[in-house]
């Protein structure tokens, strides 16, 4: 007999509880088998910084939701979890910890120290993101977590450093980078957050050559970069300027003769149509440096102030050097004017500064030819196949268009936390890449002389993060367990590193292993504000996945944030959303409870039942039309969402079983089943039907749920567990996370019966809609006539059917026939296909107070609609105002034009009675 379960589902005391249980059995372990197909997750790793937000539990629920779905398929599921040491990120929190706690700084520790500061706090702190996912329910192989700097990825990453230096990919160049002078450090593309920003826009006049009086004059947004200039641009259509290229002007302050150069990047709109070229401190004007062949000219010290090339602003910090140097062109006659203007400026998203495009010497990688067979991976082949396809398809262009047109990648950072580059150094600047440290008094291979040094710099966060999906397998070793899980098989990320890491990822795998890393990379939603807002620290608007899940239940969150993401749109979360998650579970669970109260005998019912008697019952030998029914749509729901699922359509699975639990399950089948339960109608053996109906369709429910919302599945199953194994006659299952996933069969649609359960319904609907249209107190019975079109009509509602459809709508009378009568005071609902239900109003209402509340009714809706109409008139509104909350309006409107309708209709049916 199952154990009671409490009357109100309280997920606090049953999350830690499975949670425990499948971690001790270690039901989450991948443990190679022949016998079974891997299937390979690799968690994006999330810095060891960082603390869960919404996009990871989105993230992370839609990568459990396959983990689970896979293990219950039987496969030999891989989903591996790990940390990223977050070089530039780590670094800045440790620097600011020691500050704040022992008033001293890195270079005052001195490297080796410091190195054992951030350790030390890597080993206290670096887990902390990981455990919230335990929180979540994240079914990883706990027992394989990996750490882009552990032992084994820090003998990957030198491996593959010194495969590309060897084949000559790798190399060290002066190139124009991003440069965060707080932090000095170079920093990737990834690492900034574009700002708009309110500043000015500075017209500076340039002297042309032997002509004092005339000037030049270009538009500005970074004066102090001038002592840099080495040609002003203009485009060479632009009229005004045709006279002037090739001449020489005379750079303000420094005095230095520059040319006039026509480039065709220029934007005649912008300004005066004259720009200043510094080809050492902006992307754009260093690649016009490289086709007119400028010099390069860098201006900046690392920390931010003016070198000497600046002359006399040498040493200088930048924006202050602004402001002097502005006011001197101003004394000078030297500045225009001065316009207020908003710019797109790029800060460091780690200091919060400006970060200054800088020539500096880095070390690069050579992509193109990496990039060649990432770009053929994704493409159909002859057969029309593709070995990675992206889910949604349209983000491969994202990661055509990065690849197709890559530059090379600077993989060094000026930093001490990270993996420092695999470089040694003889005493003539003699480079050598080795894969293991050099003993003391090593010879260069080439030059013979001593190794002195080794690079100070350290490698960016993705140098080593794009070996991930290998070299947590064991990669540069041939283990068993890159023989057996690799290649991977789903990626799920976010849209934002395409191409910093999803490509790079593509690029390594192909170049290390020759194969794939995965087969499917699937770009998830991003989660926004209720306004549309992307979710930040600035604007406050941040919704937390553990408080959310202490708030309404751990379920709740998973199950709401895949019900909220259809494919290729993001998500508008509020909190108040969530309450869908809960009210669902707490459905489930009263609905379970409904179930498992009416099944107490059934275990020993069935025990007295011979072998092929109980054999029966399990293969569904179903006889009464509600099983038949709900037996049709379980198959069929079963179809739909292990094709949701397969195809990684996370909205439609998770709707297919929302649906069918709420609606079909619930609404439905419990209502029309319990005078079978309840009374006994039909006899033991009909109850007995209705009983392994239940636990059937109830062990089917629960697992199908069971990828998204975990916690409550299993503990609702575990009641149902010896149910099921009584029905079946075999051993339960351990637990419901390592349960078989339902099949469907095509004998078990029922599709005939389903026609007929279905015009039941739209007849009961039918009767429910005239009573709640007119008022009428569920309490009161009501006569009825159906009047159907035809015979074959006229069987879909057997006597049995009618019984329930009296029962469900609470009828002292119901007519069914061909032809059948209409009362004279009636409500009519026409079904379609000349089928009409009539409801009998005489004695039931007061037509002429009906007709009253009506013809108010009409009133105020006539209101709304006019006030309405007159908003979405109104221009202003409709440009100014939110999308969304325009749109809201325009729903809104047709909602109240569609219940004015069916007020106005009511009202002529009425107005027709009470004559």
């Amino acid at each position: 007999m199952p154990a009671e379960m409490p009357p109100r589902f309280q997920p606090g005391t049953i999350e830690t509880k499975w949670y425990e249980f499948w971690a001790s059995h270690d039901l989450f372990k991948a443990v190679r088998d022949i016998r079974k197909k891997p299937f390979t997750i690799m968690i994006p790793p999330p810095n060891v910084t960082g603390a869960l937000h919404m996009g990871h539990a989105l993230n992370n629920t839609l990568q459990d939701a396959v983990a689970r779905f896979k293990r219950m398929q039987g496969f030999c599921v891989l989903w591996l979890p790990g940390t990223d040491h977050a070089g530039i990120a780590t670094q800045a929190v440790v620097e600011k910890k020691l500050f704040a706690e022992q008033k001293t700084t890195r270079n005052e520790l001195g490297r080796e120290k410091f190195l054992e500061e951030v350790w030390k706090w890597k080993d206290e702190y670096g887990n902390r993101i990981l455990n919230q996912l335990r929180k979540l329910g994240a079914s990883c192989d706990w027992s394989r977590t990996r750490f882009t700097m552990d032992e084994g990825l820090t003998r990957a990453v030198r491996e593959s450093f010194v495969k590309l230096w060897e084949k000559g990919l790798i190399y060290r160049g002066y190139r124009m980078i991003n440069w965060d002078c707080k932090l000095q450090t170079a920093i990737s593309d990834d690492e900034i957050e574009t700002t708009e920003t309110r500043g000015h826009l500075w017209y500076i006049r340039y002297q042309i050559k032997d002509q004092p009086e005339k000037f030049v004059v270009v538009a500005t947004t970074r004066p102090e970069t001038l002592f840099g200039d080495t040609a002003v641009a203009v485009n060479g259509d632009d009229d005004r300027y045709s006279n002037l290229v090739g001449k020489q002007l005379i750079l303000p302050i420094l005095g230095r003769e520059i040319p006039v150069i026509a480039d065709d990047t220029v934007n005649p709109e912008f300004g005066t149509g004259a720009v200043k070229v510094t080809p050492g401190h902006d992307f754009n004007d260093y690649e016009r440096g490289q086709r007119h062949d400028l010099p390069m000219i860098n201006v900046l010290n690392k920390d931010g102030t003016l070198n000497e090339q600046a002359g006399k602003y040498q040493g200088i910090e930048r924006l202050k050097a602004r402001k002097q140097l502005v006011d001197e062109l101003d004394e000078l006659g030297l500045l225009e004017r001065v316009e207020d203007y908003t710019n797109n400026v790029p800060h460091s998203d780690r200091s919060k500064t400006p970060v200054e495009p800088l020539l500096s010497e880095q070390w690069f990688v050579k992509m193109k030819e990496l990039a060649q067979p990432a770009i053929a991976a994704v493409k159909p082949n002859a057969e029309g196949k593709r070995e990675i396809t992206f889910v949604p398809e349209r983000w491969e262009r994202v990661y055509l268009s990065w690849l197709e047109n890559v530059r090379d990648w600077c993989i060094s950072r000026q930093l001490w936390w990270g993996h420092r580059i695999p470089v040694w150094y003889d005493a003539d600047g003699n480079a050598v890449a080795l894969k293991e440290d050099p003993p003391e008094g090593a010879l260069h291979p080439k030059s013979g002389k001593p190794l002195v040094r080794r690079d100070d710099d350290v490698l960016d966060t993705w140098a080593s993060s794009w070996l991930w999906p290998f070299s947590t397998l064991g990669w540069p070793e041939k283990t068993a367990d890159l023989g057996y899980f690799y290649p991977t098989h789903f990626l799920s990320t976010a849209r934002d590193i395409i191409y910093l890491w999803v490509a790079r990822m593509v690029m390594a795998s192909y170049e290390f292993t020759g194969e794939k890393p995965f087969s499917t990379v699937y770009i998830h939603a991003t989660v926004l504000d209720g306004q549309g807002r992307r979710m930040s620290k600035s604007l406050s608007n941040g919704i937390d996945p553990l408080d959310m899940a202490e708030q309404w239940g751990v379920d709740a969150v998973r199950l709401t944030l895949p019900m909220l993401t259809s494919e290729g749109q993001d998500i508008k979360l509020a909190e108040s959303k969530f309450e869908m998650g809960r009210n669902f579970c707490n459905k489930l669970w009263n609905a379970s409870r409904f179930a498992l109260t009416n099944l107490g005998d059934f275990e020993e019912a069935i025990g007295k039942l011979s072998d092929s008697e109980r054999a029966g019952l399990n293969e569904g030998q179903v006889v009464e039309l509600e099983d038949c029914y709900i037996e049709g749509c379980l198959t069929s729901t079963i179809v739909d969402v292990t094709d949701a699922l397969e195809r990684y359509k996370f909205n439609e699975a998770a709707q297919a079983l929302y649906h069918f639990v709420w609606d079909d399950f619930c609404d439905w089948y419990l209502e029309v089943v319990k005078p079978r339960l309840y009374d006994g109608k039909g006899g033991e053996r009909s109850r007995l039907r209705a009983q392994s109906t239940l636990v059937r369709v109830l062990d089917g429910i629960l697992k199908m749920l069971h990828p998204f919302v975990p916690f409550i599945t299993e503990e609702i199953w575990q009641n149902l567990r010896p149910l099921s194994a009584a029905l079946r006659g075999d051993t339960p299952e351990l637990a419901l996370a390592i349960a078989a996933w339902p099949k469907a069969s095509k004998e078990r649609l029922f599709l005939p019966e389903r026609k007929r359960f279905g015009f039941m319904q739209d007849v009961t609907r039918a009767l429910r809609n005239i009573r709640a249209e007119h008022n009428l107190d569920p309490k009161t019975p009501i006569s009825a006539a159906l009047n159907v079109a035809d015979k074959a009509t006229l069987d879909l509602l057997a006597e049995a059917e009618r019984d329930t459809v009296s029962k469900l709508v609470n009828m002292s009378g119901f007519e069914v026939a061909v032809g059948a009568r209409k009362p004279k005071a009636s409500a009519t609902v026409v079904l379609g296909g000349g089928n009409e239900v009539y409801v009998n109003l005489e004695g039931l209402i007061d037509f002429k107070m009906e007709l009253l509340r009506l013809e108010a009714n009409q009133a105020k809706l006539n209101e709304g609609v006019t006030k309405l109409k007159r908003k979405l008139e109104n221009l202003n509104y409709i440009e100014r105002a939110p999308k969304d909350v325009v749109q809201r309006d325009r729903d809104r409107l047709s909602e109240i034009v569609a219940e004015l309708e069916r007020v106005e209709k009511h009202i002529e049916e009425v107005k027709a009675q009470a004559k």
